[in-house]
């Protein structure tokens, strides 16, 4: 599945890069419409998640993510064939549906495969994804430096084909067993002492709304950095790159290192109170780069990213941990399903909560980042209660990677 992590995140590399230049330039759409694609193929791709989470609660996990990777391959792959836009608008959407599922998905399977060494697994998975997408980014720039329509059309048969050998590697992984199965087939199970529907679980939903909250970082580098920059900053244009590299390489290099200080339960939630500080430090020191000249700009600029980047580290980490703790053993896929919903509302909302830190200047990132401090603590009260018990821990077995 690692092997699975890598080959997917290439070919996401390669399309993410280009594909606002793709609809431009080869189909041939307005801004508007581009604009409107993505925001329908995003709000389709929130259901995702939960679809995708209840499915492999019911049916053997590895086929339902081989379904969900043909899925996005087809959608990817239906691209290529036409200009229409309603066409265009329904495949789009079929693949945002596919990649939210297929992120649920594959942290189901680890939260199976690996056991107590979860947050580990995921931090190797991460770091993999992560050397797979800059892969295909570098990839996508030197065919961009082509120009052509054949090129474009190239680097979206590479996303559809990275889909297709995803889907068969998975087949060569073995079907982790369920915890629902586990208890189903327990002499002595013990009785529930968790809700077994997220929806009713009032406490499982208030910690997904701070995670919608914590997730902010995506929006920090995807658009406050570069807008900042552009903008409010006397930092030169070509620093916005870079910083996107920066955090890249941070990830790749320390997110494993960082999996430990999370290891278990009880370190994951402590973890809070560190990430709350990394998250007001990542808003000062953006909002004090527009005070001074091109040097200062450029240096706290980088402090930032690097506050930010370590807030994204150890967020994962925590995230990783409880999201799996708080839930039941026989709902695991329902309630990781719920759980990225967060993620999927942070694509919509993050936007809209950097660009009106912008709009109000520098106090306005120093309140973006004290906000999100202050929500790490709220989660850190939250979860409290419901973390006295045992942390769940499921049995390895041997998964083939060959």
């Amino acid at each position: 599945m690692l092997a699975t992590a890598l080959v997917d995140r290439i070919g996401s590399g390669l399309w993410a890069s280009v594909s606002v230049l793709y609809f431009t330039y080869v189909s041939g759409l307005s801004v508007a419409r581009i604009g409107t694609l993505a925001a329908v193929a995003g709000a389709i791709g929130i259901a995702g998640a939960p679809i995708g989470g209840r499915l492999a609660d019911r049916f053997p996990l590895t086929r339902v993510l081989i379904a969900v990777q043909l899925l996005r391959a087809l959608a990817s792959s239906a691209l290529l064939v036409t200009d229409h836009y309603a066409l265009l608008l329904v495949s789009t959407s079929l693949g945002g549906l596919g990649d939210r599922a297929a992120s649920v998905l594959t942290k189901l399977y680890a939260t199976r495969v690996a056991g107590p060494d979860r947050v580990r697994y995921q931090a190797v998975h991460r770091t993999l994804a992560n050397a797979g997408w800059a892969i295909g980014g570098l990839a996508a720039t030197a065919a961009l430096a082509l120009g052509t329509t054949a090129a474009y059309q190239w680097l979206l048969a590479g996303d559809a084909l990275s889909f297709v050998a995803a889907a068969l590697l998975t087949m060569r992984c073995g079907e982790p067993q369920s915890t629902r199965r586990m208890v189903a087939t327990s002499k002595d199970p013990s009785p529930a002492t968790k809700p077994t529907n997220p929806w009713g679980d009032r406490t499982y939903l208030a910690y997904v709304a701070t995670e919608t909250v914590l997730f902010l970082d995506d929006a920090v580098f995807k658009v406050g950095l570069p807008l900042w920059i552009a903008h409010a900053s006397d930092a030169p244009q070509g620093l916005a790159p870079l910083l996107l590299v920066l955090n890249n390489v941070m990830v790749v290099a320390l997110q494993v290192p960082l999996a430990r200080f999370g290891a278990t339960t009880t370190a994951a939630r402590r973890l809070l109170i560190p990430l709350s500080a990394a998250f007001v430090l990542g808003g000062a020191t953006m909002g004090l780069s527009a005070t001074g000249g091109a040097v200062s700009a450029a240096l706290l600029l980088t402090a930032s990213a690097c506050a930010f980047t370590l807030a994204e580290m150890l967020h994962a980490t925590v995230s990783w941990e409880l999201s799996v703790a708080l839930a039941p053993d026989t709902a695991q896929g329902a309630y990781l399903g719920v759980h990225g919903l967060a993620q999927s509302a942070q694509r919509s909302v993050g936007p809209l909560a950097v660009t009106a830190a912008i709009a109000a200047g520098p106090i306005g990132w120093a309140s973006f980042g004290t906000a999100i401090g202050l929500t790490c603590m709220i989660q850190h009260r939250v979860v409290r209660d419901r973390l006295t018990g045992p942390a769940l821990s499921v049995p390895s077995i041997t998964v083939s990677e060959h």
